[in-house]
């Protein structure tokens, strides 16, 4: 009914909706929100997981609600420490295994997609239309071949040739190409567009083959042509493709990213935490986990920085928490311009309460790396990858990074998936789940409403993982969502 995460905290979560009268309540409190456990004096700093989430805007009487009218936020000002807090991962006793698709560098996906790539908006109507051609009749010939899907993106043009953007986008295109789940990849462009598709294949070491296929409308003779070309090499694919069989692979071939999004005031006790205890087993089992968002870790990195290996890895988080100051900075926005609406609607007030929520989905396993946007990921276990919290873009960095499964915590709901890589989603309370139980792949609710507990959805949420890897649907898979969710980050001019 109302829950003390931590016995330095000042306020509580109410579990369920509270009416003046319970639980010492003296207003109403939606469910998810806060309400003061004491007197809190006008200046003093408000606590919950036993950290400052913000500082009382007036004085706050007990039994009364916390949120936006009475809680303001002040810049993150924690100490940063560097493994002081590791704990070692002790090795499964038996090794799991899921059925995938062994890839000729070692890795195994768990999809097998042709990606039709763009390097520039300008043939993004191409490369639908090739894919469109693809219907479920035209692919029955092909049963081990999940489907043709078009990657298309608004940039690739009028934007400067060597700068932070261009290497964004040369990365996310590589890493589309080179991601287990993809079999086969045509890459589609205008020809005289600033991201040359010569440059990209020279530059990350690509090669062109039966498998790689390139095209530019110009050179093609214009649009029709092209697509009438692109579902001729998509059709020589086809067969090449479907000769890849599913077989037993180790689950540290396993790469999934955790992401929330459209969140609540119980993302961070009941949907998050049990991710994290997913994210342990998967480290125990020599798989890796990636965190990202890294707006959303913000005064919360230092409880990852005291998980860092070496004072190297944290140093790197700590640095993108600095550039994204910075760039906030610069724009003249705050870090607290997240939360969403939503997300205060749910019951977050500040940044710092969101972030401390968040970080829960990375679990007690020690951060081993931190990368830059859809950079390839190379160390096993529990990671972080920069990225904006938008989740589109940020899922886009984590699939290009090497991701083939996506684990989404959500509490107000989201409609959510992303190709090549399945896309489960949990819920955070059982109420969303029951009225959203088509997107949702599992109630993490039960915590709080059911008596479950953290390790038992963990648990949960690792198998469905093993099942999902093996080809089993998710919800948003078989709703037919992720051709419209390929967003990579855009940073720098528009030329």
């Amino acid at each position: 009914m109302l829950l003390r995460l931590d016995g330095s905290d000042n306020v509580g979560v109410a579990t369920r909706a509270l009416a003046a009268g319970e639980a010492g309540a003296a207003e109403d409190i939606p469910r998810g929100h806060k309400m003061a456990l004491a007197p809190i004096a006008k200046g003093a700093a408000v606590r919950k997981y036993a950290q400052i989430i913000g500082y009382a805007a007036r004085d706050i009487a007990a039994g009364t609600h916390v949120h936006s009218h009475n809680l303001k936020f002040r810049p993150s000002e924690v100490e940063h420490h560097f493994a002081s807090n590791l704990r070692p991962v002790t090795p499964a006793p038996v090794r799991d295994t899921f059925m995938g698709y062994r890839r000729a560098k070692g890795r195994a996906g768990t999809r097998n997609y042709i990606a039709v790539l763009t390097s520039v908006n300008c043939s993004a109507t191409a490369a639908r239309m090739i894919a469109q051609h693809f219907t479920p009749e035209r692919l029955a010939d092909y049963p081990n071949v999940d489907g043709v899907a078009a990657f298309v993106h608004g940039t690739g043009c009028g934007m400067g040739g060597d700068g932070t953007g261009f290497e964004i986008l040369q990365r996310v295109l590589w890493g589309y190409a080179r991601n287990p789940n993809v079999g086969g990849v045509l890459m589609a462009g205008l020809g005289c567009e600033m991201m040359q598709i010569d440059w990209l294949i020279e530059a990350h070491g690509l090669t062109p083959g039966p498998l790689f296929r390139t095209m530019n409308i110009q050179d093609l003779g214009g649009l029709r042509r092209t697509v009438d070309a692109g579902i001729r090499m998509v059709e020589e694919m086809l067969p090449l493709v479907n000769a890849a069989r599913r077989e037993p692979c180790p689950v540290s071939d396993l790469m999934v990213g955790l992401q929330c999004g459209g969140s609540d005031g119980l993302s961070g006790i009941t949907a998050n935490p049990a991710l994290g205890h997913a994210c342990d087993l998967l480290v125990a089992q020599g798989g890796t986990g990636v965190l990202a968002e890294t707006p959303e870790i913000y005064g919360a990195e230092h409880l990852l920085t005291a998980r860092a290996v070496s004072p190297q890895v944290g140093e790197k988080l700590v640095g993108l928490v600095r550039w994204w100051e910075e760039y906030t900075a610069r724009s003249g926005g705050s870090m607290d311009n997240n939360p969403s609406p939503g997300n205060k609607k749910g019951g977050l007030t500040t940044i710092l309460e969101k972030s401390l929520g968040a970080a829960a989905k990375g679990g007690t396993s020690p951060l081993t790396g931190v990368y830059r946007y859809a950079e390839p990921i190379t160390t096993p276990g529990f990671v972080f990858m920069d990225s904006p919290g938008y989740d589109p873009a940020s899922v886009t960095g984590q699939i290009a990074s090497g991701c083939t499964l996506i684990a989404f915590t959500t509490g107000r709901g989201s409609a959510f998936g992303a190709k090549p890589a399945p896309s489960m989603k949990i819920s955070s309370n059982s109420d969303m789940y029951a009225r959203m139980t088509d997107d949702m792949d599992l109630d993490a609710g039960r915590i709080v409403s059911g008596g479950a507990s953290i390790e038992t959805v963990g648990r949960e949420i690792y198998e469905m993982w093993l099942r999902q890897a093996s080809g089993e649907a998710t919800k948003s898979e078989a709703q037919g969502l992720g051709d419209f969710e390929f967003v990579p980050w855009q940073v720098g001019a528009v030329m």
